[in-house]
C-alpha cells in the first residue's frame, strides 16, 4: 500500500533530480521531446510506451554494475509469477500470442491481423488480459473464428475454457473488484483464490491467525495462494523454492547468490541472504527479518525492491504481488531535498493529527532520488514514480522506512511528447499561468512529502491490529489517501519556504489547483462511459476531492463553474481549503489508528465511488481533443554483460531498445521458468 501514483497524463519538465505523477492532481503543461533520445516508442489503444535513460551508469564501478546485472536477472526470473496472479489463464494466453506472433506464416496485414496485434500488445503491457489500471477485461475487437485459425496456423491451441475468458465479456470480467455489493473475493479474477472461496471464508481463516494485541504482527497471506484441500479445509500454497512458483523463484536465488558475492557492504549481504532464506522458505519471520535489514541498508550506491510487496491487485488487500525494482542513488539529486527528511519529527509534531495518534519519535526515515536501472512483475511496463517501503507498520514504527523517487523515470515523462490539458480544464488563465510557473516544483514536493512524512506518519493505538485487517478492501484507498492530505497540508506551509524548498506560496496553490482538477474532472478520462471508480489511486482522489468540495460549499472555498457548457471548479480560498484537507488528515488517520471500519467505508463509498453521469460524459467529449494516451510505460533497459576469455564480466552495457513488442518476446523466451498451470 506504500506504492505511489502511477502515471497516466503529460508531464512537465521537472527539476532534473526527480519528477511528479500526473495522478497526484497536477495536469502538466506541455513538454518539449530532446532530439538527442527518442523518448517515445509508439502509442496503441490506450497506452503511449516510453523509454528511460539511466544517468550515470558508466561512473558505477564493475562491482556495482555486476551487482545491478545479478539483481535485474533475479527480477526477471520471477516475471511469470505476475502473470500467474493477475489470472490464471494468463500464462497459456501470453505463450499462444507469442507463438502466433513467432510462427503465423499468414497475412499480416488488414483490419483483423491489426486489431489482434493491438490486443497482444494491450495483454503485454497489462501483465494479462485485464486492464493493468482499471482492472476490467481487454476485450478482443477480432472475431473467435479468426483467431483459431492463427492458432492453428501457428501450432498453438488453447482450451475451450481458455478461449471462453478471452471471448465471453460475462467470463471473470474484472481483476479486481471493490464492488461493495458483491463478494469482493468471488467477483475478483485475480489468481490469489481458489473459485470456489469467498469473502467470509478468507477473513475466517486469518481471524483464527491474527491477534490484535500482537505489537509485531505477520503478514500472513503476502506469499501464498489460498485453496481448498481435498478434505474440503482452507489451506496456504505458500510461494517457495519447493512449493508454489519454485521454479521461477529458484532461478532468482540463483542470481541473488551472485549478488550476495558482489554486495557492496555487509549491511547489504546480510539482507539479501535473508532474501534467499526467504525465496527457499517462504517462512514470513524471515520476510520480516529482511525487511529490517534492507531499511538499514543505507549506504549503499545499488538498492532494490525484490519480493511480494504490494497488495492493491488484491481485493482483500492481503497477498502480494511480485515485484522487481533495481535501483542505482543519485546523490546529487537526494542532497536537493534531504531537507524534507531532516525535518521528519517537525511534519510530525505539527500535523493536525490527534496527539494520540502522533509520533513521539519519527526513526529511520532515508528518502533518495534514485535512478532505475531495470523493472519486472509488478513494476513494469507500467512503473511507480515513488515507492516507500516496507508495508508493515510495526517495521515502520521501529526502524523506519525508505522513500525513493524515480528520478530518471519522471525525466522520460518530462521529456516524451504530449498534450496539455490545462487549457481544456483550467478554470481561467491564472491558473493556467500558475501551473506552468509552479507545477513542476509542486510535484516534486508532493511526491517528497507524500512518502518521506505521509506514509511515515501517525501510529496505530494499542491493541488495535494492521490496517489490512480492520479496514480490509478499503485499507489501500485509505492509505494512499492519508499520505496525498499529509502532502497537500504541508505544500501551502510557509515551513516549505523557510526551508528553502520552495519560493513562495504559489507553489502549493499550484498542487491545490491540480489535486481538484484532476480528482473532480481530468481522472474521469480514463473511466469507461458507466463505470464508477475501483482502482484505489483513483477512489482516494476523488474522496479527497468529493469531500472537500462538498464540506467547503457554505464558505465558497471551492466554486463550480459552468461555462459555455463545460465543468470547471474554481479555489476561492486556499487556506480554508488547507485547513479542510488537515480536518479530513486528522479523521482518516483516527480511522486507520482505530481500525474504524465503518467510517472508512463510509467515506470511500460516499464521496470515492460513484461518478456523476453527466460530468462524466462531459469530461469524455471534452478530453477527444486529448491526442496523447492516458497511461504509459516502458521498454526496459537491457543489461549486456561483457566476458573475457575464462567467461568473467568485465562489463556491464546498457542498451535502449526501441521494439516493446520484441522485448516481450525476448522475455518469454529468455526469462520465463513457470509450466503453463500451476
Amino acid at each position: 500500500m506504500r506504492r505511489s501514483l502511477f502515471p497516466i497524463l503529460t508531464l512537465p519538465l521537472l527539476m532534473a533530480c526527480g519528477g511528479h505523477d500526473d495522478t497526484t492532481g497536477t495536469d502538466m503543461p506541455d513538454s518539449t521531446a530532446t532530439t538527442e533520445f527518442q523518448w517515445e516508442a509508439e502509442q496503441f489503444g490506450d497506452i503511449r510506451v516510453l523509454r528511460y535513460q539511466v544517468p550515470g551508469w558508466d561512473q558505477l564501478s564493475l562491482q556495482q554494475k555486476q551487482l545491478s546485472y545479478y539483481l535485474n536477472m533475479a527480477g526477471l526470473a520471477g516475471r511469470d509469477i505476475m502473470w500467474d496472479q493477475n489470472y490464471r489463464h494468463n500464462l497459456v494466453i501470453r505463450r499462444a500470442l507469442e507463438k502466433i506472433i513467432k510462427e503465423y506464416k499468414g497475412t499480416r496485414s488488414g483490419v483483423d491481423w491489426d486489431e489482434f496485434m493491438l490486443y497482444a500488445k494491450s495483454v503485454f503491457f497489462s501483465n494479462g488480459i485485464h486492464h493493468h489500471y482499471s482492472n476490467d477485461k481487454h476485450t478482443p475487437t477480432f472475431s473467435q473464428g479468426y483467431f483459431e485459425g492463427l492458432l492453428k496456423e501457428s501450432g498453438a491451441t488453447l482450451s475451450p475454457e481458455v478461449l471462453t475468458a478471452m471471448f465471453d465479456p460475462s467470463v471473470d470480467a474484472k481483476k479486481v473488484s471493490l464492488d461493495a455489493d458483491k463478494d469482493v473475493v468471488l467477483a475478483s479474477a485475480v489468481n490469489f483464490y481458489s473459485d470456489d472461496i469467498n469473502e467470509k471464508e478468507v477473513e475466517a481463516f486469518y481471524a483464527r491467525m491474527e491477534k490484535k494485541d500482537d505489537p509485531r504482527p505477520l503478514s500472513y497471506g503476502i506469499n501464498s495462494k489460498l485453496v481448498r484441500g481435498a478434505d474440503g479445509q482452507l489451506m496456504e500454497q505458500v510461494y517457495k523454492v519447493g512449493g508454489m512458483y519454485g521454479a521461477a523463484l529458484e532461478e532468482s536465488v540463483k542470481w541473488l547468490e551472485k549478488a550476495v558475492g558482489v554486495a557492496e557492504n555487509p549491511q547489504q549481504k546480510a539482507a539479501l541472504e535473508l532474501l534467499i532464506q526467504y525465496y527457499r522458505t517462504g517462512d514470513l519471520k524471515t520476510w520480516d527479518d529482511f525487511n529490517v535489514a534492507w531499511v538499514k541498508d543505507t549506504t549503499n550506491t545499488v538498492d532494490y525492491i525484490l519480493g511480494f510487496v504490494e497488495v492493491y491487485n488484491d481485493p482483500l488487500g492481503k497477498r502480494g504481488s511480485y515485484e522487481a525494482c533495481v535501483e542505482v542513488n543519485d546523490p546529487i539529486a537526494s542532497k536537493n531535498m534531504h531537507v524534507i527528511m531532516e525535518n521528519a519529527q517537525w511534519f510530525e509534531d505539527n500535523s493536525p493529527l490527534l496527539p494520540q495518534h502522533k509520533k513521539e519519535k519519527v526513526v529511520g526515515i532515508t528518502y533518495r532520488f534514485i535512478n532505475t536501472a531495470g523493472e519486472a512483475g509488478d513494476a513494469a511496463p507500467s512503473t511507480p514514480i515513488g515507492v516507500n517501503l516496507p508495508n508493515a507498520d510495526w517495521i515502520r514504527k521501529d526502524h523506519g522506512s525508505k522513500s525513493v523517487s524515480l528520478g530518471n523515470i519522471s525525466d522520460a515523462y518530462d521529456k516524451s511528447s504530449g498534450t496539455s490539458t490545462l487549457e481544456l480544464f483550467c478554470h481561467d488563465q491564472e491558473e493556467i499561468d500558475r501551473a506552468k510557473a509552479h507545477a513542476s516544483l509542486a510535484g516534486i514536493l508532493h511526491t517528497a512529502l507524500h512518502e518521506v512524512v505521509g506514509h511515515a506518519s501517525g501510529k496505530i493505538e494499542p491493541g488495535i491490529a494492521g490496517p489490512d485487517v480492520t479496514l480490509k478492501s478499503y485499507a489501500s484507498t485509505l492509505e494512499e489517501g492519508r499520505a496525498d492530505l499529509v502532502a497537500l497540508y504541508y505544500v501551502l506551509d510557509p515551513k516549505l519556504v523557510e526551508l528553502g524548498v520552495m519560493p513562495n506560496l504559489e507553489v502549493g496553490k499550484s498542487e491545490y489547483d491540480g489535486y481538484i482538477r484532476n480528482g473532480l474532472l481530468v481522472q474521469l478520462r480514463r473511466l469507461k462511459e458507466g463505470k464508477n471508480i475501483e482502482e484505489a489511486h483513483m477512489r482516494n482522489r476523488q474522496w479527497v476531492s468529493a469531500w472537500a468540495y462538498e464540506k467547503g460549499k457554505a464558505d465558497s472555498v471551492i466554486v463550480k463553474v459552468v461555462r459555455d457548457g463545460n465543468t470547471y471548479y474554481d479555489i476561492r480560498d486556499y487556506e480554508k481549503l488547507r485547513v479542510l484537507f488537515g480536518d479530513l488528515l486528522r479523521e482518516v488517520q483516527r480511522i486507520k489508528s482505530q481500525g474504524d471500519y465503518e467510517a472508512g467505508k463510509a467515506l470511500v463509498e460516499n464521496y470515492g465511488v460513484k461518478v456523476d453521469p453527466a460530468i462524466h460524459r462531459e469530461v469524455l467529449k471534452r478530453a477527444e481533443a486529448i491526442k496523447t494516451a492516458p497511461y504509459a510505460g516502458f521498454i526496459q533497459p537491457e543489461m549486456v554483460p561483457v566476458m573475457d576469455a575464462d567467461g568473467k564480466i568485465t562489463d556491464v552495457k546498457l542498451e535502449y531498445p526501441m521494439d516493446f513488442v520484441k522485448q516481450m518476446l525476448m522475455y518469454g523466451e529468455k526469462h520465463s521458468f513457470l509450466p503453463d498451470v500451476n
